[in-house]
């Protein structure tokens, strides 16, 4: 056929399953947008308010679904507006197909088209080239073909991430003859399968412990291996701990959980965990969010405690901790493995050795609802930040979709709010981005059009993203926008605080006269776009607001009024943080649980 390079883009992407594409239109990339009006190329184009939002849109669609969406800019600026979302997908391994424009070849090297290229010519590919798992240029049409299958395997195959496309200007307008590649001859057949050693390996140490526990990460999820991850667990009689990432791994319903390991896990799950004889990783990178930076016996305790470190990217693997059995494999047959090498004597035999264990696991899970439930079924006014929360899980179904974003927000949810299926369960758990979680949420929504998803954000994260507020109501996604409003950024406030024991520019303050909080009326905002919005400020509004959100039948917010000093999650274990030489007290406080990180 013969087609344009545009052409050749959008169709590539038709025919490999993409649903939508997100960006904002410019000069360096309008010829390849015509292409998605072409009737055999022709993709529903969301237009976003800012190009960072189409990346995130891209990600929290991938997340919901487990398949990828595409987004596209142009040159310059709102090239470079995307690094963000594309580090941010890369970091938390989530597929995202983005596609730019760029000068014409011919004038590469000139400083046209808001080119860079000081350092090299037509440099922009080399920043996205830290932040995906590969960046191509396309520098005629006869190669895009090559490079959409490239691209697609790339991004689909192995640890998934983030790939760039750039497409110079006269290469989207200029036509040849090419083919387009199907994508099902260009893909490998099946995942990783473990080495059989690995698994024996796994089964052997598995008998001989007493205290076993499952680490679920994010990896858990993408590979779709929920069901076996609960399976296993019950055929150890495991306990389940969980990663930011990994929530939604098991039920949290279920015995076996005991909540989240990390900086703000639970009391629960970070005192089992660490006193686990042998720990299986399922996905999970140790990141210090998540092993309480490194610090022995908070959250992880290597030695004595046994790794078996199950993960796709061998690079993890002995990355943080010491491994006693390292398997690289797809999660989902790595666990399926393990489960089919036990049998039901080998089972029973331990079971029988797990009753002191399960009770300490049940006087764990008791001493952290006594101190957490305080703050979840407050009635005072302004709210706890858990109160919001425990309204939301009456009204929303066991599979609606939460999109959480950064700060006391995320670590309140991943402590009090419960979650009982993959996938309904979205934040960005390692570089966590301000602005990620409002249109993650529409990309959600768009995978997931009859499943209400709710995004939940503070005040500070939901500013960063407030002009998507229009890309809801002109798209008709129907988000439920759930506002934290604490007057500021507390998490940062609460750090400050602790380690240093002042804070500052972390509330919104009037900083002439009198210093009064300062908030922007979020819900007026809101309305101003074109949804309808509420404010609650009293605890009998709270549960009526998110219902009626929920069943207005189009995009909506609901403003919640929170304390600033009951705001954020408890600090469970440890967040390597130093403080300036002239604090002594916090100095000498750091020193001693700096002392326990263990030498990586």
């Amino acid at each position: 056929m013969k087609l344009t390079g545009g052409e050749v883009v959008a169709r590539a992407l038709k025919d490999y399953g993409v649903e939508y594409v997100a960006g904002v239109p410019g000069h360096g990339i309008w010829a390849l947008f015509d292409a998605f009006l072409q009737e055999e190329s022709h993709i529903p184009f969301i237009q976003v308010m800012h190009e960072q939002s189409a990346v995130h849109m891209a990600d929290g669609y991938f997340r919901a679904s487990g398949k990828p969406m595409a987004c596209s800019t142009s040159v310059g600026p709102g090239a470079a507006n995307t690094v963000i979302g594309l580090a941010t997908a890369y970091v938390d391994s989530t597929s995202v197909f983005y596609v730019s424009g760029s000068p014409q070849t011919y004038m590469h090297g000139h400083g046209t088209m808001q080119e860079l290229e000081r350092r090299q010519d037509n440099a922009f590919g080399r920043i996205t080239e830290q932040v995906t798992k590969r960046a191509w240029q396309a520098n005629s049409v006869k190669v895009l073909p090559s490079i959409m299958h490239r691209a697609f395997n790339e991004m689909m195959t192995g640890r998934p991430g983030p790939v760039h496309v750039e497409v110079p200007m006269d290469v989207q307008v200029e036509a040849d003859d090419v083919t387009i590649h199907p994508l099902s001859q260009r893909l490998p057949i099946g995942v990783a399968h473990p080495d059989p050693k690995a698994i024996e390996a796994a089964v052997a140490l598995l008998k001989t412990a007493a205290r076993p526990v499952i680490v679920a990460g994010g990896g858990a999820i993408t590979a779709n291996a929920s069901k076996e991850l609960t399976r296993l667990a019950e055929r150890l009689g495991a306990a389940v701990s969980i990663t930011w990432n990994g929530k939604g791994a098991i039920p949290e319903d279920h015995e076996a959980f005991i909540g989240a390991v990390g900086q703000t896990g639970t009391t629960c799950g970070n005192a089992i965990t660490a006193s686990a004889d042998v720990v299986i990783s399922v996905g999970c990178r140790f990141t210090d969010w998540s092993a309480s930076s490194y610090a022995k016996g908070v959250s992880f305790s290597f030695p004595p405690g046994k790794l078996i470190h199950i993960d796709l990217d061998p690079r993890e693997i002995g990355k943080t901790y010491p491994t006693e059995v390292g398997i690289v494999s797809d999660a989902k047959i790595a666990l399926q493995g393990i489960l089919d090498a036990i049998s039901e004597s080998d089972s029973a035999a331990m079971q029988a050795k797990r009753d002191s264990f399960r009770a300490d696991v049940a006087e764990a899970k008791a001493k952290w609802r006594a101190q957490v439930e305080p703050r979840e079924q407050s009635r005072e006014t302004p709210f706890t930040s858990q109160r919001p929360l425990m309204a939301l899980r009456k009204v929303l179904p066991r599979d609606g979709i939460v999109v959480v974003g950064s700060g006391n927000t995320q670590g309140s949810v991943k402590q009090s709010f419960p979650v009982y299926e993959p996938r309904t369960h979205l934040t960005s758990g390692s570089y966590s981005p301000m602005g990620w979680a409002v249109p993650a949420a529409m990309g959600a929504k768009l995978a997931k059009p009859d499943t209400p998803v709710v995004a939940i954000v503070g005040d500070g994260d939901f500013m960063m993203s407030l002009p998507e507020m229009g890309t809801a109501v002109m798209n008709g996604i129907n988000v439920v926008f759930l506002v934290l409003n604490n007057q500021g950024y507390m998490s940062i406030r609460g750090g400050q605080r602790k380690f240093m024991g002042r804070h500052v520019a972390s509330e919104f303050n009037h900083h002439a006269g009198n210093g009064e909080p300062y908030s922007a009326d979020i819900a007026a905002s809101a309305r101003a776009f074109g949804l309808q919005a509420w404010k609650v400020e009293k605890d009998e509004e709270l549960e009526s607001s998110l219902e009626a959100a929920l069943a207005c039948g189009g995009p909506a917010l609901v403003e919640v009024i929170v304390s600033r000093d009951a705001a954020g999650p408890f600090a469970t274990g440890w967040w390597d943080f130093p403080s300036p030489a002239y604090y002594e007290k916090e100095q000498a406080d750091y020193a001693a649980m700096r002392a326990k990180e263990q030498h990586l």
